[in-house]
């Protein structure tokens, strides 16, 4: 890789914290651009101030001769410009060729979440396990359910959260871009979080800062995580294809449903653009069905 496209990268990972999945999405496209180019242009030795705007638009022709979606064709755009914004700023080029070409428009896919009374029957199940048998995986489990879903939180997030990341009720998020919030924990989920600690003592070493652990007293995976999250979720949902991130679909749906304002959801999911909550305004049928109802004089 170019040296200038490696400091690029290093700056993402080191000044920008963005995640290692999406520095790893950058580096793959990146890689990709660095190939074409070298071949359109006849030359590996080239200089980006050699590639301007046609170049860079039979790049991302060439993703599409070659069946790549529209969502990674729009991917790989934003790593193109990010990449020559940066460049431009630093004073590596005298113009940025990235600026103003236009991605492809993508189709705004709808989340997919869990019911309300769905989410009230698998969330009475699992307290009804945790109770009856007390053990680390079911009152783990019971933990799991409610903060993803009381508290919106990613599966990374809920992951990394430390012993120390409680206080009252509310929990420290740490989310993309090692971005803090905080954000409420419900009753119910405090109530299983003082239910598991003592499961979690009995494996989990004295110095261990890590909330939720395995048998071994390891920091849990997120593998393992959305395997029996995801198990769950298909026991008591009707909708297909849900994952464990549809907690957190479900959470922002029945809070915007229930009246909630669409920038607190933003900041209680962590978003950094209003644009990326605004997708869950299209679930919420019946609010809207709600609002007309009490607002218009016809209705």
């Amino acid at each position: 890789m170019r040296a200038d496209t490696a400091r690029f990268l290093h700056h993402l990972e080191a000044v920008r914290n963005l995640s290692v999945h999406t520095v790893a999405a950058y580096r793959r496209d990146l890689a990709d651009l660095e190939e074409f180019v070298g071949g359109y242009l006849g030359r590996e030795d080239f200089a980006w101030g050699d590639v301007n705007r046609a170049v860079l638009r039979a790049f991302l022709g060439e993703a599409g001769r070659r069946g790549r979606s529209r969502r990674t064709i729009a991917r790989k755009l934003s790593a193109v410009r990010s990449l020559f914004r940066h460049l431009h700023r630093e004073g590596k080029i005298a113009a940025n060729p990235a600026a103003g070409i236009r991605g492809p428009k993508l189709d705004r896919t709808l989340p997919g979440h869990a019911g309300q009374d769905e989410m009230a029957a698998l969330l009475n199940w699992a307290e009804e396990q945790a109770a009856e048998e007390n053990n680390l995986s079911r009152t783990r489990l019971l933990a799991w359910l409610e903060l993803l879903y009381g508290s919106g939180l990613r599966v990374s997030e809920l992951r990394s959260l430390n012993l120390d990341s409680l206080f009252g009720n509310q929990v420290r998020v740490l989310g993309k871009g090692e971005k803090e919030r905080i954000v409420p924990v419900t009753k119910a989920a405090a109530r299983a979080l003082r239910n598991y600690l003592p499961r979690r003592q009995e494996v989990a070493d004295s110095d261990s800062a890590a909330l939720f652990v395995n048998r071994g007293g390891a920091r849990i995976s997120t593998r393992y995580i959305q395997r029996l999250v995801q198990a769950a979720l298909e026991d008591f949902c009707t909708a297909t294809g849900l994952s464990v991130h549809s907690l957190r679909h479900s959470f922002a749906t029945h809070l915007l449903d229930a009246g909630a304002d669409l920038v607190a959801v933003k900041d209680l999911l962590g978003h950094a653009s209003l644009n990326t909550t605004q997708i869950y305004a299209h679930t919420s049928k019946e609010r809207l069905r709600r609002v007309y109802e009490s607002a218009h004089p016809r209705a």
